[in-house]
């Protein structure tokens, strides 16, 4: 018996087979042999599907605010800590503490 390869099946598959077997139009092992897909394998993106619906109706306008403002904070938060570690690299090398100055 030859083993076949791992195969990747793109998001719209998984999308498609997921949705009919919500559908329920036909059986697991029905859509497995119009795919060419184990019937576990539909029954885990069916599940997959059905855990992230919610996050459909989430409402992403809200993250993507926080997001920017996070992102926002932490650019500042980089400027700062950059600005202090040139400070601090330099006062270091002019005490002898350092070779030469990071660069």
């Amino acid at each position: 018996m030859t083993r076949r390869l791992r195969r990747n099946h793109s998001p719209a598959l998984k999308a498609k087979v997921a949705l009919a077997a919500i559908r329920g139009e036909q059986t697991l092992s029905e859509l497995a042999q119009q795919f060419d897909v184990h019937p576990n394998q539909i029954k885990q993106w069916k599940e997959h599907l059905l855990a992230g619906v919610p996050e459909v109706f989430d409402g992403g306008v809200k993250k993507a605010a926080v997001s920017e403002s996070d992102v926002t904070a932490l650019h500042a938060k980089i400027g700062q800590l950059t600005l202090e570690n040139d400070f601090l690299a330099g006062a270091l090398s002019k005490a002898g503490l350092l070779p030469s100055a990071r660069r």
